[in-house]
């Protein structure tokens, strides 16, 4: 656990908390989406107050200038460069999940 994170910061979302964070990620552009549902389906069961903090960051961007970080546009800078969002933009930044084969 890095120095200044609390015991709060690493504590997992409630369903309830987690419910409610995943409301407030949605977006009116769809590629914004496409990005946040693949990091609820891939880390649902991990998230932490932590990861909501950056998220709730995150969301707080215009659309354009959120898409701009996930695909790698830009950077945060300002405000925005903070280990909590740089940690939920590499999640948010992970390759899409292969679909499973029907071999």
């Amino acid at each position: 656990m890095p120095a200044h994170a609390s015991a709060d910061d690493t504590a997992l979302l409630d369903a309830r908390a987690l419910s409610k964070l995943h409301w407030r990620c949605r977006r009116g552009l769809l590629e914004n989406d496409l990005f946040i549902d693949q990091f609820f389906r891939r880390y649902e069961h991990q998230i932490t107050a932590l990861h909501a903090e950056g998220l709730g960051a995150l969301m707080d961007l215009a659309d354009n200038d959120l898409l701009d970080l996930l695909l790698c546009r830009k950077e945060p800078s300002g405000e925005l460069d903070q280990p909590a969002v740089r940690t939920v933009l590499a999640m948010l930044r992970q390759p899409p999940l292969a679909a499973p084969s029907h071999d």
